[in-house]
């Protein structure tokens, strides 16, 4: 199980040593979540925060799109330095020429689904794309419940996947914690998304190790 710790919940006066703070403690990527306000109901940061933050850690910088149209931003993000671009499948955007656009730029592209979006709204891009990023809580805003009831989605993506012959990564983001963590890594997610339970750690080495150590 690969840990993605979520930016939405360090302390933005500090981000850049968050980040370090954060690599150090042994995440294995580090979870951007881009929102316009207009898409999710929340505005975070944009590409000159992440081109600013992207020199504190050699670690997989994976971006996550909750914009309306991403396909106008993708050159943006991408000279950011993302490792990985997800956008969500219910943008305007078209997801063929998107996903395109970030493979283009030499950037992974994934596809993300929101909790009333099935599983197989994914599924005609599947040999396409590089990740696919469940939501395990309504996009928008960090320390929600996890909704335990989107775990279905990522057997049905696994299976379809299977049935493909790719192998393809699902990551889960929202409400991940110490208690929810097991189920998800049941259900076949390979990487998790986590917020709070990271940054609001006393320690936060101590955390990573003890979600990963749940995974088992």
């Amino acid at each position: 199980m690969k840990i993605a710790p979520s930016l939405l919940s360090c302390d933005f006066s500090k981000m850049g040593e968050e980040i370090k703070r954060i690599d150090k403690s042994g995440a294995d990527w580090m979870h951007l979540d881009v929102m316009d306000g207009h898409f999710v109901p929340n505005i975070t940061f944009g590409a000159p925060v992440i081109k600013a933050v992207r020199g504190f850690s050699d670690k997989p910088f994976d971006v996550h799109l909750m914009i309306s149209e991403p396909l106008k931003y993708i050159d943006d993000f991408s000279d950011a330095g993302a490792d990985i671009i997800t956008f969500h499948i219910e943008s305007s955007s078209d997801p063929e020429q998107t996903i395109e656009k970030i493979r283009s730029r030499g950037v992974k592209p994934g596809l993300v689904i929101k909790p009333n979006t099935p599983a197989k709204a994914v599924f005609p891009y599947l040999d396409k794309i590089d990740l696919v990023l469940v939501m395990t809580v309504e996009p928008g805003f960090g320390g929600q419940s996890f909704m335990e009831n989107m775990l279905p989605k990522v057997k049905e993506i696994k299976d379809e996947c299977r049935r493909l012959g790719i192998d393809m990564p699902v990551e889960v983001d929202g409400g991940i914690g110490e208690g929810t963590i097991a189920k998800a890594a049941a259900a076949g997610v390979d990487i998790c998304v986590a917020g709070t339970a990271v940054f609001k750690a006393n320690d936060a080495a101590k955390a990573i190790q003890s979600l990963k150590a749940l995974c088992k």
